[in-house]
C-alpha cells in the first residue's frame, strides 16, 4: 500500500478546481472555489466528503488553505478569513466541520494562499510579488519576503522551510522560512499547480509532498444530435499527486518525479525523387546519457545496426548497400530510457569571473551552422541584448529574455537564418534556437543545440503508444563550474504575462528526450563523405515514425526516506 500511495495519483469526486492544500490526519483537505466545497479526500480510495454540506458555497473563491490546531485560515480575494474546523463525532469517520467563516484582515492587493508555522502567518501576493509574513494572533506585518516565480502562487510550512508552488512556473520552490532565500527549485510533473502540504502516511510514518493541479484538457465530445457528432472541446481536470525530489550531493540540481519510456525511432525509406546511391551509412544519434537520462537499452528495428561513439554520444550506424527510388524498407531503434525532471540550481551569485575557457569548447563559439554572425542585424542585436551586463548567468537570461521580447512563436516548414527570423519577428522553435546559438556566441558564451523529441504529456496513460506531432530543439549553454546546462528556446515565451517564467530555463521536464549531444541528429554518409545539401534531403528519403510508451514512474535517485533533499540542496 505504501509503494502505492507513493505513487498514486488521487481524483476526489466532483471536483472542478482544487487549490489550498493542507491535512488533518490521514486526509486531505482542499478547496473547490468554483463549486464552493471544502473538500475531506482520502488519498488511498479517493473517498470525498463535503464538509461544509449545509452552506455548499460558503467557500466558493477561497484559494488557500492552512490549518493551524482547530484553526482554519482561508484566502479569498483580498481577504483573509478564519474558522473552526472541529471533529464532528458519531458519524464512523474521521469527519470534521467548518464554522462560519470570519474575516481577520483585508490587504490592498488580491492574495493567492496562506501557510501558517510558530505563530506566523505567510501570505503570497501576486501583483507586487512578494510573502507578508504576519503575526498570527495581531495581524501586524512582521516582515516581507520576496515571492520566487513568475505566476500565482500557493505554499504550505515545514520546519524552517516555505514550499512554494508557482502555477505558471510549473515549479515548487523551498524557502527559508526566516529570509526568503531560495534554498530548492524543482519542476513538477505536471503543469499548473495549485496547491501543496506534506501529509504523513499511517502505513510507513513517511512524510509525502502532495501537490494539487487544476488546469484544461481537450477531449473528443459525441454529441449525437448534431451533423457532427464528434467536436473537440475542453473540460475541467483536476487532482493531486506526490512530488518526489533528489539531486546530487554537491548540489548542483534538483531531480524530480521520473518516468520509465520505451521510444521508438523508426524511418520508413520511401524516395520522393529518382535517386540512386550506392555504399550508404545511415547514422542516428541514440539517447544520451545525462545526469536527468539514462538509456537502460537498445535494440534495432528493421535493419540491423552497430553503434559508434563521437564525442562521447553513441550513434546507430545502418549499411545500406544501395538506395533507389522504388525501394522500401525500416531502419531505426527501440529504447528504453529512464527520465527525470530536473532543475539546475545555480544563481548569479555563484558565477566566478572566467579568465579563458578550456580550448575544446572553441567549435561553439564560432558560426559553424549558418548563424548569420556577421551581420549587421545580428550583431546590433548581440549587443543590445546584454548592454552592460558582465555577469555570466544574468548575460545568458538577458539574450533569453530579448530574444522572447523580438520575436513570437509560429511554426514554418523551414528555418530561416537569424538575421532573416529577427526582421521577420516570428520563429518556430529552431529559428529561436538559431537567434540564441548567434547572440550567445558574440557574447563569447559557448553554446549548442539540443533535444529532439518531447514525449506527449500524458503521464497518466501508462502502456498506450503516444505520438508526438513535432520535433522540439532547445539550447544548452556552458556555465564554468556547472558545465553544459539546458535553455527552452520558445516555450516560456508567454506574451499574457508580466515577468517571463523560467521554469525551462537551466531546467526540463521529464518528457523531454535528449538524442544527442554536440552532435547532429540525424545524418547519411555516401561513398564515405557526408551527404551534399544539393544531392538529396533526409526529408525526402524516408518517413520517419516516432512513438513513446510510458512504463511506469519512478522516484528520482538521491532522494532520502524523509521525502526531504539532502543537506547539499
Amino acid at each position: 500500500m505504501s509503494q502505492t500511495l507513493e505513487f498514486r495519483t488521487v481524483r476526489p469526486h466532483s471536483a472542478k478546481a482544487l487549490h489550498g492544500l493542507a491535512s488533518v490526519g490521514a486526509w486531505l483537505l482542499a478547496v473547490d472555489p468554483q463549486r464552493g466545497y471544502l473538500l475531506q479526500i482520502d488519498p488511498a480510495t479517493d473517498n470525498t466528503l463535503i464538509l461544509n454540506v449545509d452552506a455548499p458555497d460558503r467557500f466558493r473563491d477561497v484559494t488557500g488553505l492552512a490549518l493551524w490546531g482547530q484553526l482554519l485560515w482561508c484566502v479569498a480575494g483580498d481577504s483573509l478569513y478564519t474558522c473552526d474546523l472541529a471533529k464532528r463525532e458519531g458519524t464512523g469517520l474521521a469527519l470534521y466541520e467548518p464554522g462560519a467563516l470570519e474575516r481577520f484582515m483585508t490587504f490592498e492587493e488580491e492574495i493567492q494562499g496562506v501557510a501558517v508555522a510558530a505563530g506566523r502567518l505567510y501570505i503570497t501576493c501576486a501583483q507586487s510579488r512578494t510573502i507578508e509574513v504576519l503575526d498570527a494572533w495581531t495581524g501586524q506585518v512582521l516582515d516581507r519576503l520576496p515571492a520566487p516565480g513568475a505566476g500565482l502562487a500557493n505554499l504550505t510550512a515545514r520546519d524552517d522551510r516555505l514550499w512554494v508552488c508557482d502555477r505558471d512556473e510549473q515549479t515548487v520552490y523551498a524557502l527559508d522560512r526566516h529570509t526568503g532565500a531560495v534554498l530548492v527549485k524543482a519542476l513538477t510533473p505536471y503543469p499548473q499547480p495549485t496547491g501543496l502540504t506534506y501529509l504523513r502516511l499511517p502505513q510507513t510514518g513517511r512524510d509525502l509532498l502532495y501537490v494539487a493541479y487544476a488546469g484544461e484538457e481537450p477531449y473528443l465530445r459525441d454529441d449525437p444530435n448534431s451533423l457532427d457528432p464528434l467536436r473537440l472541446d475542453f473540460r475541467p481536470t483536476t487532482f493531486i499527486h506526490p512530488l518526489h525530489l533528489g539531486g546530487d550531493p554537491a548540489g548542483r540540481y534538483c531531480l524530480s518525479n521520473g518516468y520509465r519510456i520505451e521510444m521508438t525511432y523508426v524511418e520508413e525509406i520511401a524516395p520522393l525523387e529518382d535517386v540512386a546511391l550506392q555504399d550508404i551509412e545511415w547514422r542516428i544519434a541514440l539517447p544520451a546519457e545525462t545526469p536527468r537520462q539514462k538509456l537502460r537499452w537498445v535494440e534495432p528495428v528493421g535493419l540491423p545496426f552497430t553503434e559508434e561513439v563521437v564525442d562521447g554520444q553513441r550513434i546507430a550506424v545502418f549499411k545500406l548497400k544501395d538506395l533507389h527510388t522504388q525501394q522500401a524498407g525500416l531502419l531505426g531503434w527501440r529504447a528504453e530510457v529512464e527520465v527525470y525532471g530536473i532543475k539546475y540550481q545555480a544563481t548569479p551569485e555563484r558565477v566566478e569571473p572566467v579568465a579563458s575557457l578550456p580550448p575544446e569548447l572553441a567549435p561553439y563559439l564560432v558560426d559553424d551552422d549558418d548563424l548569420a554572425m556577421d551581420s549587421e542585424i545580428v550583431q546590433r542585436a548581440a549587443h543590445e541584448a546584454v548592454g552592460s551586463e558582465t555577469n555570466w548567468l544574468r548575460k545568458v537570461l538577458a539574450i533569453r529574455n530579448y530574444v522572447y521580447d523580438q520575436l513570437s512563436y509560429r511554426v514554418k516548414s523551414r528555418i530561416d537564418p537569424p538575421d532573416e527570423t529577427l526582421r521577420r519577428g516570428t520563429g518556430s522553435c529552431g529559428e529561436y534556437v538559431g537567434v540564441l546559438l548567434a547572440l550567445l556566441r558574440l557574447n563569447g558564451i559557448p553554446c549548442r543545440t539540443a533535444g529532439r523529441y518531447k514525449c506527449p504529456q500524458q503521464a497518466d496513460q501508462r502502456g498506450t503508444p503516444l505520438f508526438p506531432q513535432f520535433n522540439h530543439v532547445w539550447v544548452e549553454f556552458y556555465l564554468p563550474g556547472y558545465g553544459w546546462l539546458p535553455m527552452e528556446s520558445n516555450t516560456d515565451d508567454i506574451k499574457s504575462l508580466w515577468v517571463k517564467p523560467t521554469r525551462f530555463f537551466m531546467g526540463l521536464a521529464w518528457y523531454h528526450m535528449e538524442l544527442g549531444k554536440g552532435v547532429r541528429f540525424e545524418t547519411l554518409r555516401v561513398g564515405g563523405e557526408p551527404l551534399e545539401k544539393d544531392q538529396v534531403s533526409l526529408g525526402d528519403l524516408a518517413i520517419n515514425h516516432i512513438r513513446f510508451v510510458i512504463l511506469e514512474e519512478l522516484i528520482p535517485p538521491g532522494e532520502t526516506p524523509q521525502g526531504c533533499l539532502g543537506q547539499g540542496l
